[in-house]
């Protein structure tokens, strides 16, 4: 049994990770440098009161204006959350570990905001479209994307693998903030069409300070257009925190715009999902756009060639191990009798099944073409082109000499 199938896995650490006592960092020199912090609430309205209906300990709460959302939800869909949950944080964990191994170029860990994009993607219906960043793994599972699809485009064979049209789930978006607008003009055509059907698009804190983010918001308002943005605010803008880049909590940007803003616990899948579901039926009623602002966690680092240990506190990580989203609806689970052993269990070799398949479809990807990236730069060719191309051509061939000296 690996550590990754574990069903009540804590999120990991980057290796290497050493807290300031150990390090005989100085709060002196770390005041100096700047290069992190020592709190885990320092954002902008850290301490404004997030919508819970799951405290960290998995302990069930009351609140009105959303219980109406999860009301009829059964046991054996509490248990399908946590399902989509504990899988989805497998198959991350093996995309990293292949990373690592050479497999794929990089990965994009969503590690610590399961509940967000679980809770969320579950909330949609199979009419809504989703527009996606480059991290919504757990989105895709819920939209019914085989997971092994998304790894095609991170090792470079391909540029997503999946038809949006089938599953009314974009491709990934790697220019930041930018699927904000595709999601805004998709959102001006279905009121066109009459549909009643509405669109969610998904963004990070960092892509918040982007101009097009600022565009789709007007654009939304001005058209009344039934958009849903959903930011998951892991805190983190690669190594910039949430500080640097407003003044005020996210959600309050809505106001300016003329829309409401509310901010849910990312950690708590039950408050995700019906916040998020309040949110796409008042846009399904003509109502208008909705900031949704997931306050939230990214647990590993930025993408596989990020150090977050160079910026980032291990107070800061330690305390919000303690808020994870797995633990926290195992917790629910088992103190409400809606799970025993068996499901565990069974849920165990599930996740063990899935990573096998991961590691295999993965292996047998074929290896990508290193010259694709000479290719359409110019329409005509270009001499500098062609000069680059046959260097690298012959860096690769010197490789082959190598093996042929030994």
């Amino acid at each position: 049994m690996t550590v990754e199938s574990t069903a009540a896995q804590k999120p990991r650490r980057s290796a290497g990770t050493k807290s300031a006592a150990s390090t005989g960092t100085t709060g002196t020199k770390r005041a100096a440098t700047g290069a992190k912090r020592t709190g885990a609430n320092k954002s902008p309205g850290a301490d404004t009161q997030l919508i819970q209906l799951l405290t960290p300990e998995g302990k069930r709460v009351k609140d009105a204006t959303y219980d109406p959302y999860v009301a009829d939800i059964t046991p054996e869909e509490l248990r399908g959350l946590y399902r989509d949950m504990v899988l989805t944080r497998r198959f991350d964990a093996e995309a990293t570990s292949l990373q690592r191994q050479g497999e794929l170029g990089l990965w994009a860990s969503l590690l610590g905001q399961e509940a967000a994009q679980i809770g969320s993607g579950r909330a949609t219906r199979e009419d809504d479209y989703v527009f996606p960043t480059y991290r919504e793994h757990g989105v895709a599972w819920c939209r019914g994307v085989d997971p092994t699809n998304l790894l095609g485009m991170f090792r470079g064979v391909n540029n997503g693998g999946w038809d949006p049209n089938t599953n009314n789930f974009h491709l990934y978006t790697i220019v930041i903030g930018s699927q904000t607008l595709h999601a805004t003009g998709y959102a001006m055509g279905i009121t066109k069409d009459g549909a009643d059907s509405a669109v969610i698009a998904y963004f990070g804190d960092g892509a918040s300070s982007q101009g097009d983010v600022a565009e789709s918001f007007t654009f939304s308002a001005v058209y009344n257009a039934p958009v849903v943005f959903f930011c998951q605010n892991n805190q983190w803008a690669i190594s910039e925190p949430t500080e640097k880049q407003t003044r005020v909590p996210l959600y309050q940007r809505a106001q300016g715009y003329g829309f409401p803003g509310v901010r849910v616990d990312g950690n708590d899948v039950l408050a995700c999902l019906a916040v998020t579901k309040w949110a796409l039926e008042r846009a399904r009623r003509g109502e208008g756009p909705t900031l949704v602002e997931a306050y939230t966690y990214r647990m590993g680092a930025h993408t596989t060639s990020d150090d977050p240990t160079k910026y980032r506190a291990d107070e800061e990580t330690e305390s919000w191990e303690a808020k994870d989203p797995i633990l926290r609806m195992r917790a629910y689970l088992e103190a409400s009798n809606h799970a025993d052993e068996g499901f565990f269990a069974e849920l165990e070799a599930e996740s063990e099944t899935l990573g096998k398949r991961v590691r295999d479809v993965v292996r047998a990807m074929p290896d990508p073409d290193h010259f694709a990236i000479f290719e359409n730069v110019y329409a005509d060719g270009h001499a500098l082109v062609d000069e680059e191309r046959a260097q690298f051509a012959a860096y690769q061939a010197s490789f082959a000499d190598e093996g042929e000296d030994k």
